[in-house]
């Protein structure tokens, strides 16, 4: 007896999933951004006229850390919402 696919082995939801998970990457890309935008404008104020090796630091570090936090924060979403944690607590 055959069991219906569960979680991202099917396909139906998988796209779901997926779809979801590029959602949330897609708003951490605009707090990303936006969060750039405020450093650079900030330290602007600050330091007066920035050097595009800072600018380009600032979006590597802030907008990398922002994009790591959100793309991880999905995967957790992503692991969670398609059964998979609860696959690893089931003993066969």
């Amino acid at each position: 007896m055959s069991e219906s696919p569960q979680g991202l082995t099917d396909p139906v939801y998988a796209a779901f999933a997926w779809g979801r998970f590029r959602a949330i990457m897609a708003w951490m890309t605009l707090a990303a951004a936006i969060c750039v935008a405020v450093v650079i404008v900030i330290l602007g104020q600050v330091y007066g006229r920035l050097h595009l090796v800072t600018m380009l630091a600032v979006i590597g570090g802030v907008g990398g850390s922002v994009m790591l936090a959100g793309l991880l924060m999905g995967l957790i979403f992503l692991s969670s919402g398609s059964g998979h944690d609860e696959d690893v607590e089931r003993i066969d």
